[in-house]
């Protein structure tokens, strides 16, 4: 059984990159489907009351959850780079040294998540009359952490040698499951936020199983073997040395965006209910940004691990322009139909009134932000993650914050709060722009990339 893949070492750049990157935007497009689908099914069928309590708790899930996504970027560009190296025997051991590392996360990230609950919503100053519910449904969400962690591994795996196929073909069978069991528990049954938490664990069980499947029959040298899945010290040391910054970039935004959520939850449960709407469209709105992010990861990944240095500076403007480009379009339709989008998952005056002055006040940023994420993805796959991990460090978590803290004082408003996010993408995309165009930036490229091969 031979894997569908896209060759990005080889052939047109723009067509190996658009095939590659359109099955993770489909992907990824899926995957908040089916998020968004729990957001409509408690609003709808439930109470804003419910849908306040869901939304309350999209920052600590995103937290908790993307410091281990990072570790799996990491595994991803080890891969990436000895699969476009042909060096077969150091791919099969990251894949299989990943695999253990995921495991034993998993297991950790589940225990923690579920203990910590409480204690982290209560930091976040959710309200008294949503904290019941945000700690249900946040616990059962974290019962299947170890299904997002190894889903993350897996697809890591996958992308890493060019099939982006398969993972979208496991998200849409898991989609359709779990918007099956929202309406059966929700809809039907009568059951509360946890069954809607329980619904996506459930699903992302599914789709964890059938990639791992996948990996386990399919004819290719980085076919998994369950009696070599073992931790391997220098597979191991390359997996931290490329993820934990990825993942200490991912930990430090999502701690300054509770930082954000705990302001906007001082609004009250409208705003929190309308924001809360928001962040679930954000998922859809950032796919331009986020299939072009990974794309480019891998595409440099193996193209410096087969010595293509002029075609890694081709490939990485043309991912750079795609995605900005698109990010922008999606920002103005997002602008102009941002009351029919928010009102999707509301139907509280109130709460729409609030998502809608908060999205306006961000789309029209999307460009700064795909930038900003490209140039990262970009880094990423050149191994040189701590360049966008001190650059985002210092503008999304401790400007973010400082600017926060202080601006909310003097103006104790949603829209002070909702431009904290633009105002730290232009700082980020600034520093990058000047990072990326800097002519030593290319020398130091072509040197770091003969040290990968």
């Amino acid at each position: 059984m031979q894997s569908k893949k896209i060759s990005l070492i080889e052939g047109p750049i723009w067509k190996s990159m658009l095939l590659f990157a359109l099955p993770v935007f489909l992907s990824n497009a899926f995957q908040q489907m089916y998020n968004a689908f729990d957001t409509w099914c408690v609003g709808h069928f439930i109470s804003d009351e419910a849908l306040a309590a869901v939304s309350s708790s999209g920052s600590l899930i995103f937290m908790m959850i993307s410091f281990f996504q990072g570790l799996s970027m990491g595994a991803g560009v080890v891969i990436a780079r000895s699969f476009g190296a042909k060096q077969y025997g150091s791919m099969r051991k990251a894949i299989h040294t990943a695999i253990a590392f995921g495991l034993v996360v998993g297991v950790v990230l589940t225990v923690v998540g579920v203990a910590l609950t409480p204690t982290i919503l209560g930091w976040m100053g959710t309200p008294s009359e949503v904290l019941p519910r945000s700690i249900s449904y946040f616990k059962y969400y974290f019962f299947g952490a170890i299904f997002i962690v190894m889903y993350n591994i897996f697809v890591g795996i996958l992308h890493a040698v060019g099939d982006s196929k398969h993972p979208l073909y496991y998200l849409i069978i898991s989609t359709f499951v779990n918007i099956g069991l929202d309406v059966l528990f929700v809809g039907i049954l009568g059951f509360d936020v946890g069954a809607a938490a329980m619904a996506t664990t459930i699903s992302q069980g599914i789709s964890a199983l059938l990639c791992f499947i996948h990996l386990l029959k399919v004819d290719t040298p980085y076919k998994v073997r369950l009696k070599e899945v073992r931790f391997d010290k220098e597979s191991l040391k390359e997996i931290i040395r490329y993820g934990v910054p990825s993942g200490i970039q991912n930990s430090v935004i999502a701690i300054a965006n509770v930082v954000v959520q705990s302001n906007i939850n001082s609004f009250g449960k409208s705003a929190m209910a309308g924001c809360g709407s928001y962040s679930k469209l954000e998922g859809f709105v950032f796919l331009p940004v986020t299939c072009f992010t990974q794309a480019l990861s891998t595409f440099v990944g193996q193209n410096l691990g087969a010595g293509q240095h002029d075609r890694v500076r081709k490939g990485t403007r043309f991912g750079i322009a795609c995605s900005c480009l698109l990010a922008e379009i999606v920002g103005v339709i997002s602008y102009v139909f941002a009351p029919q989008m928010i009102g999707f998952f509301s139907e509280t005056q109130e709460a729409i009134n609030f998502g809608v002055r908060h999205m306006r006040t961000i789309c029209l940023f999307y460009c700064l932000l795909a930038f900003s994420h490209c140039i990262a993805g970009i880094m990423r796959g050149a191994g040189k993650a701590t360049v966008p991990m001190f650059t985002m460090l210092a503008c999304w978590c401790v400007f973010r914050v400082t600017y926060i803290t202080v601006a909310v004082k003097i103006v104790n408003e949603l829209t002070t709060v909702s431009l904290a996010y633009p105002i730290t993408w232009s700082l980020s995309s600034i520093i990058f722009l000047i990072y990326f165009l800097k002519a030593d930036w290319i020398h130091n490229f072509d040197r770091n990339s003969q040290n990968l091969t």
